[in-house]
């Protein structure tokens, strides 16, 4: 593909923006990207490893002169970052996320953008549980989602832009209002992760009648329990208290469901539990027919 932004600016160099150096030099997507990490170890890493073409000590001068800046942290740390930035931002530049949350992204970054400068709020729907500047491959975003959340009055070249360059980074991509993407994620990966979570404390917690078995005997449900909830704890932490309302109706839904589930067992209803079984086999037949996982013995995860 052809050259999209002259300089992109990544804040934070986790897994998503390795992933996004690495996939934009696999396809010639900026001319020159830029880095930054709050810890001086991390950035030592990504110089190191040759994780962006120029890492930066501070956050303003990653973002000065760049024509998209693109904020790779914890959701509860964008508000300030994005006020750090605010001097450097050149007229014209596109401010955008990879945050798991948008009503408090756009709630918190927003106040802090410039008049000229283009903020175009977006989420990946690609990771694994693997965080860090090491973690990161070109083959993230292939054929998987990232929606765009483009606020009001946001001008449509900008956001056509923004679409060409997580295109040539191999993803789908599609527009969703704020509150509906938190409502989406809420049941598709905040609940999940939050109920894994869970399930691995409740086997900690059991560990005094488990001990190592847990481990050992690990088949792969709960295998994949463990796998989310290895995902990053601050990361996780700030998506909860930022998408409270969402995440809480849907462990409601879920939980009344739970509760019909328990019954079902209790007396004996065989007929509700294999009528439930199927309808959500068929959802997960879905996932793979979309071509958003694989039916493999390792879940299509080789990567992670």
């Amino acid at each position: 593909m052809s050259q999209i932004y002259d300089r992109v600016a990544l804040i934070g160099l986790g897994l998503i923006a390795s992933s996004m150096f690495w996939a934009i030099k696999r396809a010639g997507l900026a001319g020159e990207v830029t880095g930054y990490a709050r810890s001086k170890a991390t950035r030592d890493t990504a110089r190191k490893i040759g994780l962006c073409d120029r890492v930066c000590d501070t956050a303003q001068d990653a973002a000065e002169g760049a024509d998209l800046v693109v904020l790779c942290v914890p959701v509860g740390a964008m508000g300030a970052v994005a006020a750090d930035i605010a001097p450097m931002l050149k007229p014209g530049a596109t401010v955008s996320d990879v945050g798991s949350v948008k009503r408090h992204v756009i709630e918190a970054v927003s106040p802090h953008i410039p008049e000229g400068v283009h903020f175009i709020p977006a989420h990946p729907l690609a990771g694994t549980e693997h965080s860090g500047p090491e973690s990161g491959f070109a083959e993230l975003f292939d054929n998987r989602w990232s929606l765009l959340v483009p606020v009001e009055g946001t001008d449509p070249a900008a956001v056509a832009r923004l679409r060409a360059l997580w295109e040539g980074m191999g993803s789908n991509v599609d527009e969703m209002d704020a509150d509906h993407h938190d409502l989406v994620l809420a049941v598709t990966s905040h609940a999940p992760h939050l109920i894994a979570y869970t399930m691995v404390g409740v086997a900690d917690d059991l560990r005094r009648v488990t001990d190592s078995e847990v481990i050992k005997y690990s088949a792969a449900g709960f295998r994949d329990f463990t796998r989310i909830a290895a995902s990053d704890p601050t990361m996780w932490r700030d998506v909860f208290l930022t998408n409270k309302d969402a995440t809480l109706e849907i462990l409601g839904r879920f939980t009344e469901e739970l509760f019909a589930l328990q019954r079902a067992i209790r007396t004996g209803d065989g007929e509700q539990l294999f009528d439930y079984f199927t309808r959500t086999r068929a959802i997960r037949r879905g996932i793979i027919d979309a071509g958003q996982d694989t039916d493999a013995p390792d879940f299509g995860r080789g990567k992670s």
